[in-house]
């Protein structure tokens, strides 16, 4: 398969899909495939709710795509679409269920659809984060059940993750160095090319698919270890009476003080990955310490501030229960639409148990909505 070949399909147009199609279809011809009608009928009317997308870039890349010949997007969620590509690249949500265990659905879903369009010499690229050796021995069995081929001889895989930072408009998709991989050597340097033609940061070919994965679990779960070491400097602090960020700027001046500060850590990468990290730590006999202790630490902060603007109204002589708070922010973090995971609602639960009536306004998360804000 040459570059001029290719036929990609994106499958799942979130965060991360949306902004990786529009790369892909200035080069190439693009599918963009969602099972969310809604959003494949916004994308087509040239909107974007999650804010991830440059809209004039969006714009473009439709209209080629409507012209039909070379380079150019088009969208749907009709899964027919699907059979005339030859390089499908999945990025659905890989979250956790209810006991902070890895929930596979979506990605297993996917999986599944795609083994009943993949050919002969096709190729599965996973970019979802999910834990070491997912793709090859929970994913590729889907691909070979619903497509009769066999893995490695009639199709491939390669995974390369996401690194998609929601909100920020400087180290966008092509400006971050892309990790690769792939099942065998050829297809990893295939998988590596396709990337590299996009990638004006570069890529970095890991040596195995499963090296790519624990790549990726590691970046979020080291990040989340560090900020729980702060937020627990920020409960001892609080309990000395000195400012947790005064001690912060006075430590960072030295010139390998690593400058995290405290807050909540929310969303679908920190507040989720790490789990998948000790999910299958524990599946080997082996149980993190250090990783599932600083999630219990980060989990709390919610509760933690809380509980200090109750103890602070009190010392002000505010009478607690049917008092009027509110909170500014929603969404997990600045800048950003997407409410999932945020630990803001763990603050607005905590005050709402003391009786306390508590508005939220956040002008990001309303947009969605088509308001000017959210009330809860």
């Amino acid at each position: 398969m040459t570059a001029n070949d290719h036929k990609i399909a994106i499958v799942g147009l979130g965060y991360v899909g949306l902004p990786l199609a529009i790369a892909f279809a200035q080069k190439y011809p693009v599918l963009g495939f969602d099972i969310n009608t809604v959003r494949v009928r916004e994308l087509i009317g040239g909107e974007d709710h999650t804010n991830e997308a440059d809209l004039s870039s969006l714009r473009e890349v439709m209209e080629a795509g409507k012209a039909g010949v070379g380079a150019g997007l088009t969208v749907s969620s009709d899964e027919k679409d699907l059979e005339s590509c030859n390089i499908y690249i999945v990025t659905v949500p890989t979250p956790i269920d209810q006991f902070k265990a890895p929930d596979l659905k979506p990605l297993l879903k996917a999986s599944e659809m795609l083994g009943r369009y993949l050919r002969k010499g096709d190729i599965v690229v996973y970019e979802s984060t999910v834990y070491r050796g997912c793709t090859e021995e929970d994913c590729v069995p889907v691909l070979e059940k619903f497509s009769g081929l066999t893995f490695n001889k009639d199709f491939f895989c390669g995974y390369s993750p996401e690194r998609i930072n929601p909100g920020d408009k400087v180290n966008t998709l092509t400006r971050i160095k892309k990790v690769t991989s792939g099942s065998t050597p050829e297809i990893a340097t295939a998988v590596d090319d396709l990337y590299k033609s996009i990638i004006t940061a570069g890529t970095h070919k890991a040596p195995s698919i499963k090296v790519a994965e624990a790549s990726k679990a590691i970046e979020n779960a080291q990040r989340d270890v560090n900020i729980s070491f702060v937020n627990e400097l920020a409960l001892i602090f609080d309990r000395m009476g000195i400012d947790t960020n005064d001690v912060l700027d006075a430590a960072g001046t030295k010139w390998n003080f690593l400058k995290y500060r405290p807050g909540l850590v929310g969303g679908h990468c920190i507040g989720v990955d790490p789990y998948y990290l000790a999910h299958k730590a524990e599946s080997l006999g082996y149980h993190p310490q250090v990783i599932l202790s600083g999630r219990r630490v980060n989990d709390n902060m919610g509760m933690f501030v809380a509980n200090k603007v109750i103890k602070l109204m009190i010392r002000n002589g505010f009478k607690i229960d049917g008092a009027n708070t509110l909170i500014l922010g929603i969404t997990f973090k600045e800048n950003c639409p997407d409410i999932r995971n945020s630990r803001v609602i763990d603050i607005y639960r905590e005050q709402r148990q003391f009786g306390v009536n508590v508005d939220v306004y956040d002008p990001h998360a309303g947009k969605r909505r088509g308001k000017g804000g959210i009330r809860y």
